[in-house]
């Protein structure tokens, strides 16, 4: 028998053909599962009812009793509206509809009790409410019992009458066959444990919640659940991977001894001490390292990964650093070479741009193990590429990367797969690193080295300019360079935002005596090298750019950065293009210029920014403003299948979730006790099943 909730949605009571039809291919809906795991993403509370002189246009919604007493259409074609006078004891408010007008004809019977739900407005003196939502009123007890669902809709399905209403009827009629299908699928400890509702009542009361606290509840069991198996099947992932991938064992550390002692140019954080302790400890461990590196921006991740390397080479084996960009894999390429050439390392960058007779060299060169480490891009994927024996692989930025192209740098050893380290500068949220890098070790450099001077962040208005311009000339007069990024290459017409091309000109205009360099995405790789090396040696006092130096060169005499039209750029952004300063002795700036129009969210970004330097806390209000699965570079295709947790509001569910599914893991780590089998049943349905039908039943 197929699996109930995998029957169609089309032998479902109110589906018709034209039904169906706009729910699969608007929704994506096509049997009672897809139906039932469709959730509300809010709900009205319809339990106060007003009476029609209680109505003003302040409220947000408002529900009402009352009775037809005259309605007539106005004017001609698309134009024409049908205008009702509804009354009840108290007094009288207009209602207006310009759609469905026929039907509303001969519907709207007047001396009938209608129950009324709108956005009340005023226009000439009198409330209106445009399009109300509209019912026969059976009494207080059958109309307003339960909060109303507002599932997400689209201007199609609206435009043929299908909306929350309908969804909502919809849900109720497939609940009423449902029930009996509906299975537990946590433990009864745990639901003892959280005090749980069952999940037949979580799914009745998530669509039909007759009260506040029992969508709650709702709310609470399917979260937790969901985050619960989603955190299970990641520390599962982690658990067989270090079984099944035995890691090389890297116990000798005579080479980073050697460096530690005679040639460290700096003292390491506490921080980063902590950091290679862990990494040392997986490598010496014989199991595969899967470690996720953290650490803001200047926070000092290139010599922990400099570290790791001389591990893997202290043991007879070979490292590569892949790198997104060009111009990333160049800057890690001359920061790793001067401390490599201090102990006689042999390392080499490979490219898209590198020569062919430098290839071919290079390749030899890697086969017979003379290359100690390549760093690169792409260009490390290609077949022809081989190692003598790839002990560590290290990848920047992994975001820009597929799964099956990391898939194939560890095959590059096919003796034993190579350590992984995944690095990356944009700071992610707690909750969201447990979600999207749940099966990875995570590691974080939380702290940035001494001596290093916070940059001030300030905002400024675009009536400020002149004092901007007659600060940018000081710097410069101390010998001191500055970026000015742009969010537009070319004038808009629909956006009234500050242009590079304009800005290129006025800045011209600004400092006429001043040497300026350009950068945008639009230009040669090799015109975007040129102009960047011009900065870089200091012929180049200002660089009027676009975001293409988000992650750049390092160029420490760099001292201000101007971000124009702050207000288009989020905080991720906003956080990594003022890291590009402060990266020298001197004291650094970063200017948000804005227009003085901004809204709550704009003002919050701009606040934040002005407040705190730290990314970690920049990525939390990141994470709050925008939601998960909007956040520029950390979301992978797949990675976040969440339909009801939010990771911005529910960080206490999930680590409560986690902590839950660690310690079942710990005792029972193939979840083959009595008491687990429940789990081992889900989880083996959630794997079976793509589609996830399985969660619920």
């Amino acid at each position: 028998m197929t699996h109930f909730f995998e029957t169609d949605l089309a032998l479902l009571r109110g589906i018709t053909p034209a039904r169906l039809s706009l729910l699969q291919t608007e929704l994506g809906l096509f049997t009672y599962g897809d139906l039932i795991q469709y959730f509300p993403f809010r709900y009205e509370d319809r339990t106060a009812i007003y009476s029609i002189d209680q109505i003003t246009e302040q409220m947000e919604h408002a529900q009402f009793v009352g009775r037809i007493r005259y309605k007539e259409k106005i004017g001609q074609g698309l134009k024409q509206r049908l205008v009702a006078q509804c009354c009840d004891e108290s007094g009288c408010i207009e209602l207006v509809w310009f759609q469905g007008i026929k039907w509303l004809e001969k519907t709207l019977t007047p001396g009938v009790d209608y129950l009324f739900y709108g956005k009340p407005t005023s226009f000439n003196g009198q409330m209106q409410i445009t399009h109300p939502e509209m019912e026969v009123y059976k009494g207080k007890a059958q109309n307003d019992t339960y909060f109303h669902p507002v599932y997400s809709l689209t201007d199609k399905l609206r435009k043929k009458y299908i909306d929350s209403k309908v969804i909502a009827q919809l849900q109720k009629n497939v609940l009423q066959v449902a029930f009996p299908y509906i299975r537990e699928t946590l433990p009864a400890e745990i639901i003892q444990q959280f005090k749980l509702i069952s999940k037949q009542e979580a799914l009745y009361h998530i669509h039909l919640p007759q009260s506040e606290n029992w969508l709650h509840q709702a709310k609470r069991r399917l979260k937790f659940e969901e985050l619960f198996y989603n955190q299970l099947r990641l520390i599962k992932q982690n658990l067989v991977r270090k079984t099944a991938f035995p890691g090389q064992v890297f116990s000798s550390a005579a080479l980073l001894t050697n460096f530690y002692q005679n040639h460290m140019p700096f003292e390491l954080t506490n921080a980063q001490k902590k950091v290679i302790r862990e990494i040392f400890q997986d490598m010496k461990s014989g199991q595969q390292m899967n470690r996720l590196l953290q650490g803001d921006v200047g926070s000092g991740k290139t010599i922990v990964a400099f570290i790791a390397m001389l591990l893997a080479i202290d043991n007879g084996t070979q490292a590569c650093l892949m790198a997104p960009t060009e111009i990333l894999a160049d800057q890690h390429y001359q920061g790793l070479k001067k401390f490599a050439d201090l102990l006689d390392i042999r390392i080499a960058k490979l490219t898209g741009s590198t020569k062919k007779k430098d290839r071919q060299v290079l390749h030899e060169d890697l086969a017979s193990g003379k290359l100690h480490i390549l760093v690169g891009t792409h260009a490390i994927f290609e077949d022809v590429v081989q190692f003598h024996n790839l002990g560590l692989c290290i990848i920047d930025e992994q975001h820009r990367f597929g799964v099956a192209q990391r898939a194939k740098l560890w095959d590059k050893n096919k003796q034993t797969h190579p350590h992984v380290m995944v690095m990356t500068a944009t700071p992610i949220p707690r909750t969201l690193a447990m979600t999207l890098y749940g099966d990875l070790d995570i590691s974080i450099i939380d702290e940035m080295p001494a001596g290093r001077k916070a940059i001030q962040t300030i905002h400024r208005y675009d009536s400020h300019r002149l004092q901007v311009f007659g600060f940018i000339q000081n710097e410069l007069s101390k010998g001191r360079q500055v970026y000015i990024v742009y969010p537009l290459i070319e004038e808009s017409e629909k956006m009234d935002f500050k242009d590079l091309m304009d800005g290129f000109e006025s800045i011209s205009r600004a400092f006429p005596e001043v040497p300026l360099g350009i950068l945008h995405g639009k230009m040669k790789s090799a015109d975007k090298d040129f102009e960047m090396a011009r900065f870089v040696k200091n012929e180049t006092k200002i660089m009027v750019a676009t975001t293409v130096i988000e992650v750049g060169v390092n160029v420490p005499n760099a001292s201000i950065m101007i971000i124009e039209s702050a207000e288009r750029f989020g905080l991720a952004q906003l956080h990594q293009l003022r890291g590009r300063v402060g990266r020298g002795a001197e004291q650094s700036y970063c200017i948000l210029m804005t227009d003085y129009k901004l809204s709550a969210d704009t003002k919050k970004r701009i606040e934040t920014m002005v407040r705190t330097n730290n990314g970690f806390e920049i990525a939390e209000v990141d994470l709050q403003l925008r939601g998960p699965g909007d956040l520029g570079g950390t979301r992978q295709s797949g990675a976040i299948d969440l339909m009801i947790a939010d990771l911005a509001k529910d960080g206490e569910i999930l680590k409560v979730a986690r902590e839950t599914a660690q310690k079942i893991l710990d005792e029972d780590p193939q979840l083959t006790q009595p008491n687990h089998q429940m789990i081992r049943e889900q989880v083996a349905h959630q794997r079976r099943d793509t589609t996830n039908w399985a969660k619920i039943s």
